[in-house]
């Protein structure tokens, strides 16, 4: 299974705590994200603090294992896929996820409702993962 990881899936796994990162380290899947989201994770870093209760070293100790088993890719590498994304988001913000899934043929793991109303790739919430785990599906 190949994932593409938004950003609130992402700050959610940056919990060790959460079921987000369990989920991270116990589904077999590749995971993928644009290369802008390390600089959202740094813009939210002070949130993800304090819903993770990390110390700021902490912090940073899960960062790089968490981006260790993410690999990022630069607009320029989806950007082919971009006009199609942003006609069938409804979110403009979700556009470079969408992209970068056509792009690498994958699906994206998001609580985002809105992402589900596109019909261009399979979107997973945490809750549906946990179903797929469960079941032994991944």
């Amino acid at each position: 299974m190949k994932l593409v990881v938004d950003n609130n899936a992402l700050f959610s796994i940056m919990n060790p705590r959460s079921v987000s990162s369990y989920l991270f380290l116990s589904i077999k899947a590749k995971f993928f994200a644009p290369e802008f989201v390390k600089s959202e994770l740094n813009r939210h870093k002070e949130d993800c603090l304090l819903k993770s209760k990390l110390s700021g070293h902490e912090f940073e100790l899960r960062q790089e294992e968490v981006e260790e088993n993410i690999k990022f890719f630069k607009s320029s590498e989806y950007g082919d896929f971009l006009e199609k994304s942003l006609n069938a988001s409804i979110d403009l913000d979700d556009a470079d996820f969408l992209a970068l899934a056509l792009s690498i043929k994958a699906s994206i793991w998001s609580n985002d409702p809105h992402l589900k109303q596109q019909s261009l790739v399979k979107v997973f919430t945490t809750k549906e993962l946990v179903g797929k785990l469960l079941s032994g599906e991944i």
